[in-house]
Parts: C-alpha cells; structure tokens; sequence
C-alpha cells in the first residue's frame, strides 16, 4: 500500500528506504491512536501532540530538502499540524479550570 500512495505523482519509482519510512511513520500513527483511545486523558493526548509537531516539523524540513518528495511533504505537514491542533485542544484543561483548583487550595 505505501508504494502505491508514494508513487502516485508517477514521477520515479520509489525506493525501498521510502517506503520502509512510510510504513514506519503508519505504525505510529497506529500506536498513538491506540494509546489515545485506551487513556484518552490530557498528558496522552499532549504527548501525542508533540510527536504530531515534532513529525509536522520533519516534512517542512524534508520538504525545503527534497523536491522529489516537497509535494508530499507539504501535504503531511498540514495533516500533521491538525492532528497536532487537535491534540493539544484536547490535551489543555478546560476554561476556567486552574482557577477552581487554586480556589480549592485557599
């Protein structure tokens, strides 16, 4: 499967180092969506959004480095960064939050 989705631009035949990574980087996708539906509390879901930006930050950098890959790049990137936005919403404590904790602590 990754072959057929890393070849789609049609443009060289893809190596078998790419398509290692991409099976790599679907593996974590996997564990993380795992991890996050069996503990879906805040510090998961924050931890899940660090690696989402730390991989959102990977493709920029591939992309700046790489034009045979910059197309695909880019296109992880922006999904990276929703996973990543999504993430750290739902990782943050709700409005108002902090406030009852300290007013628990007077």
């Amino acid at each position: 499967m990754p072959e057929r989705l890393l070849g789609a631009d049609g443009r060289t035949p893809v190596t078998a180092t790419a398509v290692a990574f991409a099976r790599v980087l679907g593996l974590r996708h996997l564990l993380q969506a795992s991890a996050t539906a069996l503990a879906p509390t805040g510090p998961v879901s924050g931890l899940g959004a660090a690696l989402d930006t730390l991989h959102a930050g990977s493709c920029v950098g591939l992309a700046a480095l790489s034009p045979r890959w910059r197309r695909a790049a880019l296109l992880d990137a922006v999904i990276e960064t929703g996973f990543a936005a999504a993430g750290w919403s739902s990782s943050a404590p709700p409005p108002g939050a902090r406030r009852r904790v300290r007013r628990l602590g007077r």
